[in-house]
Parts: structure tokens; sequence; C-alpha cells
């Protein structure tokens, strides 16, 4: 096997990889990945699975069930390779946005009723904020953290806040807040030296203060969820630090609702910790992309279909 535990990471990807047939293969080669969808739909109430494998896309892009498919595709090809490779315990994990509940469910802090139970709440709760304050954001390209900082400070207001949400990887950074403070910090990034200032489709200012209005919802149904220390090294969003202890986890992914995602320094200190090889658990590749970007010399594998296990051998 090409994985060595000791340099290895898994990371799990949030929003936006989702895609209408996701985790369908992994159900029909793996009776465990079967199974872990199954158990899904029995927590939930519903088809989610269905929704997954045949769509309608409109459907799977709602946020409510985009986050718990997200969640379940990714824990059932954890699972999977778990199965494959019971005696593998990988060196750390981490996980982007709303991958870092993937990832502390992976490391033993959740299991995975409560995590799929806060996940689904995760949606329901942003979906809420996004309809009480409608805000935006944009992704903001070769400009680095610390102007586009300023540039957020200068075009925000006491009611019209945008700061930067996701710091992704060197030259591609997203802001997030009410939509014309989002529009002015375009606007002054540009004028800054960005190269590019591109609006993304969604009305959720997700990781700003317009999350505010379901932050105290949200803190009560992370203190509700049955929460232990974890058994693998995981590495928050909020601080980009190691999370050992229960306090932490729950900290950390209650902060994450309002806070920066600090990816590129989470990629950072796993290279620096000698993880020099990434595996993506869930559909796609995209957050390889970004780790790719941060330091191009790591190794990077996607585990969500029956064919990628094959790439491991």
């Amino acid at each position: 096997m090409k994985l060595d535990p000791k340099t290895t990471s898994f990371v799990f990807p949030g929003q936006g990889s989702q895609i209408v047939g996701m985790g369908r293969e992994l159900a029909i080669q793996y009776s465990v990945a079967q199974q872990t969808f199954k158990e899904a739909d029995a927590i939930l109430g519903s088809a989610l699975s269905k929704l997954m494998w045949e769509g309608p896309v409109d459907g799977l892009n709602d946020t409510i069930n985009t986050q718990p498919a997200l969640f379940v595709h990714s824990i059932a090809a954890f699972r999977v390779f778990s199965h494959i490779y019971p005696l593998f315990k990988a060196a750390g994990v981490a996980g982007h946005s709303l991958g870092e509940l993937s990832a502390l469910t992976a490391s033993g802090a959740l299991n995975f009723e409560d995590g799929l139970r806060l996940v689904r709440k995760r949606g329901e709760l942003m979906k809420r904020a996004g309809e009480m304050n409608p805000g935006s954001m944009a992704a903001i390209l070769n400009l680095d953290i610390p102007t586009l900082e300023k540039v957020c400070v200068e075009a925000s207001s006491d009611h019209e806040p945008v700061q930067v949400a996701n710091d992704n990887c060197p030259g591609q950074v997203v802001i997030s807040g009410s939509k014309a403070a989002v529009e002015r910090a375009m606007a002054g990034a540009k004028t800054a030296g960005a190269k590019r200032a591109i609006p993304l489709a969604v009305s959720i200012a997700a990781h700003s203060k317009l999350m505010s209005s379901i932050q105290e919802d949200w803190n009560e149904a992370v203190n509700a969820a049955k929460i232990n220390e974890p058994t693998l090294k995981i590495i928050g969003n909020v601080n980009a630090g190691v999370i050992r202890s229960k306090a932490e986890v729950c900290s950390d992914i209650q902060s994450q609702m309002q806070s920066r995602v600090r990816w590129t320094e989470t990629i950072q200190l796993l290279a620096k910790d000698g993880i020099n090889t990434f595996v993506e658990a869930g559909p796609g590749n995209v957050l390889l992309g970004l780790i790719r970007r941060i330091n191009p010399s790591i190794s990077g594998y996607a585990l969500g279909n029956p064919a990628d296990f094959d790439t491991l051998e």
C-alpha cells in the first residue's frame, strides 16, 4: 500500500463538492458504505441517499441536503478505507468548513448519528440565517490576506459587515458579509491589486457576522451532542491548531459559524509536522487542488468511488 500512516492525513470537503450520483457506486461495491447510507436515511427519516444518487440537482444543492450528503459520503468513504485497512491510523485529519464535522466524526470525537444530526441542524440554521439576513460571498484572486483584511475593514459599516471567510490557498480567498459591503470590498480589492473578484452564487454569508442570528441555537445544538476526546490528531478551522479536548471540540465548531476557515495555515501546520500525503474522502478532489497550491511537493489521493481505492495499491 502506498500510504504511510506516519505521514498521511485525511481531509474532508465542504460545500461545493456535491454532485448527483455521489456515493452510489461506493454503496454498490461495499456493504459498509451501503449500510452507512441506510443508517443515514433512518436517522434523518428521509431518503437522502435517493436524492444523492438520483437528484434533482436543485434539491441536492439546497444547503439543508448538501451538508448531510457531503458528510455521509465522506464518512462512507472513510469507513470503506478503515474496513480494507483496519490497522491504518492516520497521523492527522482536517476538514474544510462543514468538513470539520466529518473530520471530527472520523477522529472519534463525534459518533455518526450525533455528527449527522449536527450537520443537518447546521444546514437548517444557515438556511434560516440566509433568509433572515441575506448576504453574499466573493472569491478574491491574487491578493494577500493582510491587504484584503484592510479592504474589508474599510468596506464594512456597523450594519453592513464583510470579512475574510475562507483562506483557501495562496491567491484564493473568499470574503463574506452583507451584499453591499461585499460589493464595496470587491471594488476595493481590485483597486488594491487583486487579479479578479468573483461573486459567488449564494445568498448565505457563511463564516461571517451575518450568522449571529442563529449562533445561540447552534451553540445549543453543539452542547446537546455527545462529544468525545479525539482519537486522531485533528486540526481545527478557527485557530488552525490541534484540538485536544472535548471542550476544544465544542468551542471550535461553535466559533466556526462566524469565523474564518484557516485552511492554508491548517495544511502548513500538517506539513510542518511531517505530513506529505493527503487523502480526500468524499466526492471530488477540490481540497487536493487547494493543498497542491499551498504545498506543491505533497502527494494526494481522492477516495470517493471504488476505482479510487485501486490507486492506493
